[in-house]
């Protein structure tokens, strides 16, 4: 078997019995979804492929990918078909609304960044980072890190409106960061 790195830890081999396993979505819970999918599709690009509502359980789900306007037309149209495509795609946000949680003060959602750690942030990658603050800022979007401060350039950090972290790289640049801390 090949590992495209090594690390101790790593099976020897990987089992059969998991060929057609999918990385098919991290999940946040969000106390709003009118901020958190105006963010998500405005700020961040994100699309809206599949929401899922469970009255009897009072939540919603709502999954937003990456796609171009030509890859959102190719999405099955037929609701039974979307869901199963939904669930076969790599690489979603799920976006978990517990009904009435917009009304309610003592809501709140750990980032995972104080303790106790845990979930960190997740992370777009964007062809120019500097633009993409520049953008951010227009729209008043919280900053934990800009891309030019600390020691890793340009890296950002913003915060979504439930205050989870996103890293905003840039895939060369951050190769070049860790050409130059020598990890690379």
């Amino acid at each position: 078997m090949t590992h495209a790195e090594k690390a101790e830890g790593l099976a020897n081999s990987i089992d059969q019995e998991t060929d057609g396993y999918v990385f098919n979505h991290l999940m946040l819970r969000i106390k709003d979804p009118k901020r958190s999918l105006d963010f998500y599709s405005k700020v961040m690009g994100m699309r809206l492929v599949k929401k899922l509502d469970f009255p009897s359980m009072k939540f919603s789900l709502y999954f937003l990918g990456k796609y171009t306007d030509k890859e959102v037309k190719e999405i099955p149209t037929d609701n039974y078909e979307r869901t199963i495509w939904t669930f076969r795609e790599k690489g979603l946000l799920e976006l978990t609304h517990n009904w009435g949680a917009e009304n309610d003060d003592s809501v709140k959602f750990h980032d995972g960044n104080t303790e106790p750690k845990g979930f960190g942030h997740i992370a777009f990658s964007v062809p120019d980072v500097h633009a993409a603050c520049n953008r951010f800022e227009k729209h008043g979007i919280e900053f934990v890190k800009k891309a030019d401060d600390g020691s890793m350039k340009p890296l950002a950090f913003i915060k979504d409106p439930d205050g989870y972290w996103i890293e905003i790289m840039g895939a060369e640049d951050t190769a070049k960061i860790a050409k130059e801390l020598g990890t690379i």
